[in-house]
């Protein structure tokens, strides 16, 4: 699952005393990461208050989520030496969260960026491998080079069902393991994807976000119908940018049985033309020149009324009204326009981006959407979805 530990150390610490540039640069850390994502999507309490604390000291992000990684690592080894798996998955998953923060705003150049991300890998890997069976790293060869992610298995009877989870610009992989548990228990299993731009895929592989995108989905498809502990059914659940990348993708490979879009859009680039500092960002998932190129190419990447009209498998769209992300109306043209007959919209009127304040309520609505569409045993016949996605609750505001 995993090798030996790095055991290398961040760069030189900055100078001593606290500088207005880091404390600028954290501010910014904090608008990116609120504490309802760090706790929506894994880190523990105590280590994002303390993480912010220190931030606001003017510790540099990146070395403070380290440092906390590292403690919680040595607290799961702790209690994996004392028997207590359980505990020490906890702790792991704890760990490879600060790492996966810490690394966020890091340029791909960095060498702390690769560090704090083989970290995160160590640490998920000896989480993944107390699970039961234990979660499989895994690797497609694509575009020359491979798609990575991670397997991870409910114990069922016959082979599972699959729902591939993706992330966006920055939230990546293991970031969506919390919502990951909710399908385990329902019988679901999960691939946690990187796509090409994204993550480990981007960073070890080389890979790139381009217009052929989708053919990457498609080879993580023909992969799981390949492999014998997983049954033939695929869903897809994309987040922000991965919203757009999981429709698209359910667009072109019918193979894909149910799409979940959360938090999505059809125009991707609305959100670097509107903050700049994404553009870097863009740039680094197209593998872009520059930031220009990369709005050029970003700009190309939108789901046009043609394609929706090819998008008919069972289709659920959730979105905050506020969200200063993807605008609302993009995600409504999204659900408005695609042709799925069973298709549903959940609206939630305080909601920020991919909905960290609803985390609870998002990953058991959603669980519960692909059990019911992929698992054999209660999936529900083409009419009876037509009649329930005309039923007023389908378009009901949670609360």
């Amino acid at each position: 699952m995993t090798g030996e530990r790095p055991t290398a150390a961040p760069g030189p610490p900055p100078p001593e005393g606290p500088s207005p540039e880091v404390l600028a640069a954290n501010q910014a850390h904090k608008r990116a990461m609120p504490l309802q994502r760090l706790l929506g999507n894994g880190m523990d309490w105590a280590d994002a208050v303390e993480l912010y604390a220190r931030a606001d000291r003017g510790e540099t992000w990146h070395r403070a989520a380290f440092a906390l990684g590292l403690r919680d690592a040595e607290r799961a080894d702790s209690a994996l030496a004392a028997g207590h798996r359980r505990t020490a998955r906890d702790w792991y998953l704890a760990a490879a969260a600060c790492h996966r923060f810490g690394q966020v705003p890091l340029p791909d150049s960095d060498p702390d960026k690769i560090l704090l991300y083989r970290h995160l890998i160590d640490a998920f890997g000896r989480a993944g491998a107390l699970y039961d069976p234990p979660a499989e790293r895994m690797a497609v060869p694509w575009g020359g080079g491979q798609l990575r992610g991670w397997l991870l298995r409910p114990r069922t009877a016959h082979p599972p069902p699959t729902v591939i989870v993706v992330g966006g610009f920055d939230g990546w992989r293991e970031e969506y393991h919390s919502g990951a548990v909710h399908l385990l228990d329902r019988g679901v299993a999960v691939l946690l994807a990187e796509a090409p731009g994204q993550g480990e895929t981007r960073l070890f592989t080389g890979l790139h976000l381009g217009p052929d995108f989708t053919g990457a989905f498609s080879a993580m498809v023909t992969w799981i119908g390949g492999n014998h502990a997983l049954g033939d059914r695929v869903g897809v659940w994309g987040n922000s940018m991965g919203g757009f990348l999981a429709a698209a993708a359910a667009i072109d490979d019918h193979r894909i049985e149910a799409c979940c879009v959360n938090g999505g859009t059809t125009t991707p680039v609305e959100f670097p033309r509107r903050y700049p500092r994404m553009a870097e960002k863009a740039r680094l998932l197209l593998g872009a020149a520059d930031t220009g190129r990369a709005l050029k190419a970003l700009a190309e990447l939108r789901l046009r009324p043609a394609g929706l009209s090819r998008l008919t498998c069972p289709l659920l769209v959730l979105h905050g009204t506020p969200d200063r992300v993807f605008r609302v109306e993009n995600a409504r043209a999204l659900y408005a326009g695609a042709a799925s007959q069973d298709k549903t919209w959940h609206e939630w009127p305080d909601g920020d981006h991919c909905l960290y304040n609803h985390s609870l309520e998002k990953h058991t609505l959603v669980a519960d959407w692909f059990a019911d569409r992929l698992a054999a045993h209660t999936a529900l016949s083409s009419s009876r979805r037509t009649d329930e996605s005309r039923a007023p609750h389908a378009h009901r505001q949670p609360r």
